[in-house]
């Protein structure tokens, strides 16, 4: 089992409970085969030191995971670059 740290910056104009699902797929995502989410800091709305993808403005979530095999890891990444309201995302190894 490994720890991770992912932090990911969501769209700004999504409504509440559009992010709070996409929340949830992207947790769900780091739970599969016994991985658990340890903790979830939602930083909220900030702005951005500059614009992504003409955005000024993001949603903050910051996820700390236990992982057993980190090809779930990689799945999360990919999911992250697919999904068109993930501005940004970054994974640490602890």
């Amino acid at each position: 089992m490994r720890k991770y740290e992912i932090m990911y910056i969501l769209k700004a104009d999504i409504d509440d409970a559009n992010r709070n699902e996409l929340i949830g797929k992207l947790n769900d995502i780091l739970t599969v085969d016994g991985g658990t989410i340890d903790n979830v800091n939602e930083w909220g709305l900030r702005d951005l030191a500059y614009e992504i993808k003409k955005q000024a403005k993001g949603y903050y979530v910051v996820v700390d995971a236990t992982v057993s095999d980190p090809k779930v890891v990689e799945e999360f990444g990919r999911v992250a670059k697919i999904n068109t309201n993930v501005l940004r995302h970054l994974v640490i190894a602890k």
